[in-house]
């Protein structure tokens, strides 16, 4: 059973319909079980996953040894199951990882995409919507039945059956979405939504995952730890995640490089974690120098009559 989508032929970089209803076909799921399940991931991790209480959702890095990230997610648990959503793309590459290890200890880690569909609903009346459907949602993490609903702000995130997910989107009277819809709110929100193209690149600070408390500085060892906590206490750090918008004639993807002008033209200046376009326009996370002026002026490489400007994160990068 699938469920078919479109691409909209208005402006999703910038604005938004009352009840957007997208597929997030680009998300995948492991599910992590036994008896030392939660404490395996949790020593894996810069989230303290012990900490976990079963209303709330997290943000966390999966790190190399170096404390290069692996890969990023939104981790949640469910009595003594504990999950991770996660780019598609770089799900085998953290899955593969973490079995590795896992054959130390009492876990079990598997890939359960294919037996969910995931639904992101947003826009001033998803949570009317939500309500109509499941009841009054306040908290970070509601399980209904065999439904999870992560809410993010005025967003949700609802992980279900192939049926219940066909009611939802009937009972919506809504067009269902491309996944670019929602990767549009996610850039917007800041997010480093790391994929393959990019794993084992970065350390987490240099896509702002301290800023959405996906780091906990306060739990024991984990890999990476020594790497992520000097650079907080010790600094060194000198880049971060940037929203950038503007235009651009090529295709923009997780390969391309951002350039930054200067007093001899054009030079290197980063590199597109996630994007999405719409008839010449391009909405955009990227990893920059974090000394990036918010006015300075940026391209997309070999693609000269393009302009980016810089969007003012929704957080703080201060400690």
């Amino acid at each position: 059973m699938t469920l078919a989508t479109t691409l909209p032929d208005w402006d999703f970089l910038h604005t938004s319909p009352d009840l957007l209803v997208a597929n997030l076909t680009h998300l995948g799921l492991i599910e992590i079980t036994g008896e030392q399940g939660k404490t395996f991931i949790h020593g894996q991790v810069t989230t303290d996953i012990m900490s976990l209480q079963d209303d709330q959702w997290r943000w966390g890095a999966h790190c190399d040894a170096k404390g290069k990230m692996l890969s990023s997610f939104r981790t949640f648990s469910i009595a003594e199951q504990l999950f991770a959503l996660l780019p598609a793309s770089v799900l085998p590459l953290s899955l593969a990882q973490w079995q590795k290890y896992a054959v130390f200890s009492k876990a079990e880690l598997i890939d359960v995409t294919a037996d969910k569909i995931i639904l992101g609903l947003a826009g001033k009346k998803a949570a009317a919507f939500i309500a109509q459907q499941f009841g009054d949602i306040t908290a970070e993490l509601t399980t209904v039945a065999d439904t999870i609903i992560l809410k993010d702000g005025e967003r949700f995130i609802v992980i279900t059956e192939a049926v219940k997910a066909h009611e939802l989107v009937a009972a919506s009277e809504q067009i269902l979405q491309e996944a670019a819809t929602w990767q549009a709110l996610e850039i917007k929100s800041g997010y480093a939504n790391i994929d393959a193209n990019h794993s084992g690149e970065f350390v987490p600070q240099m896509c702002n995952v301290q800023a959405v408390n996906g780091i906990s500085f306060e739990k024991g060892c984990y890999m990476g730890q020594e790497t992520i906590a000097r650079m907080k206490y010790r600094g060194g750090n000198k880049r971060a995640l940037y929203i950038l918008t503007g235009t651009a004639s090529e295709t923009v993807s997780s390969e391309t490089q951002i350039e930054i002008a200067d007093e001899d033209g054009f030079r290197r200046a980063g590199k597109v974690i996630e994007s999405v376009q719409h008839e010449g326009k391009v909405l955009l996370t990227a990893v920059l120098a974090n000394d990036t002026e918010n006015d300075a002026k940026l391209r997309i490489k070999e693609d000269e009559t393009s302009e980016l400007s810089v969007i003012a994160l929704p957080y703080s990068l201060e400690d």
